[in-house]
């Protein structure tokens, strides 16, 4: 069952390699960032069939190499009624916020309100 308040957090490193692969091996791409938050709507929280209707990330510091990265989604509002979920959510790269923003989906037909 989910509810307000819920939440779901996921850890990645990205090894220098790794971003010298994706020629950006100065800083972890902000879509590599927002990939992380998409794996937890879609897995995690609401989980399995759910659909973006909106986002909104912005990103106030560059996340380095190397860096430990915490995504973490929370349920910020549920309306079962049209199986609506607005959700807040972060990353942090070794504690420090490197993005954070909203998320309107709509939560598959198999999620518990």
């Amino acid at each position: 069952m989910i509810d307000v308040g819920h939440s779901a957090e996921v850890r990645r490193r990205f090894t220098p390699a790794e971003l010298s692969a994706l020629c950006a091996a100065d800083r972890v791409p902000e879509p590599l960032l927002a990939a992380l938050i998409s794996m937890l709507l879609g897995m995690h929280l609401p989980g399995q069939g759910t659909n973006y209707l909106k986002q909104s990330l912005a990103f106030p510091a560059a996340a380095p190499p190397d860096a430990e990265i915490v995504a973490r989604v929370t349920v910020t509002r549920l309306r079962p009624d049209t199986r609506l979920v607005d959700l807040w959510a972060t990353c942090h790269a070794d504690g420090v916020l490197v993005c954070e923003g909203r998320s309107l989906v709509k939560a598959g037909v198999d999620t518990i309100f």
